[in-house]
């Protein structure tokens, strides 16, 4: 069989007309669609057409808080290495991630807490818009309820994609029940790139 060299600039452009044609006409919104189909690309995984849950307004929400300049924080530093920074600069914000810090490493430790938990506290002091990107840590989820619910934090939205088994399942219907603004994986499937790929497809919204 042989086999088509696809010029690099296509191969996005082609991934997605396949993509498109594999959904067999779904079609999930104006503000939704794009999301979805980017983040099938990225993990060429086909179950997150139904797996997605979206709050009502996110999108929107999520946009105006970038354009806003929004700072992002992730729970990972693959997460972090994998959203276009280049592009949120362009709109004023920045990406942030608090899991290697030295004070929050100390911290955790001397609590018995996990370091991500720490690390949605250290995102509590920072002002302006805010977006958290989890696709590791459910604890992180855990996390970002309790700190809202206690007045200490309040996000533009949350990306709530951890993967894994131990509290993932539970620790996403948390963010999914409450009031927060958040874009979810439903169930035990997620992970960093997918945090990254729905920044990404949120900011390519604005620019690219």
């Amino acid at each position: 069989m042989a086999i088509e060299i696809v010029k690099p600039m296509d191969i996005e452009r082609k991934s997605f007309e396949i993509i498109t044609e594999k959904l067999n006409g779904r079609y999930f919104g104006k503000d939704n669609d794009g999301i979805v189909k980017r983040v099938i690309h990225t993990s060429a995984d086909f179950d997150y057409a139904d797996n997605l849950v979206f709050s009502d307004g996110v999108v929107q929400k999520a946009l105006d808080a970038l354009k806003k300049g929004a700072c992002i924080v992730t729970d990972t530093n693959m997460a972090f290495s994998g959203i276009n920074k280049k592009i949120v600069t362009q709109l004023g914000g920045e990406v942030k991630c608090f899991i290697s810090d030295k004070d929050v490493a100390e911290a955790a430790k001397q609590r018995g807490i996990t370091r991500a938990m720490v690390s949605m506290e250290k995102a509590c002091t920072i002002k302006g818009e805010l977006i958290l990107a989890i696709g590791n840590a459910p604890t992180a989820l855990i996390w970002i309820d309790k700190l809202v619910k206690e007045g200490k934090l309040n996000p533009s939205a949350v990306i709530g994609v951890p993967v894994g088994f131990v509290n993932v399942v539970e620790a996403k219907e948390l963010i999914i029940k409450s009031s927060i603004p958040h874009i979810v994986a439903k169930g035990n499937k997620g992970g960093s790139n997918v945090a990254a790929a729905i920044i990404n497809a949120l900011i390519y919204k604005l620019k690219r």
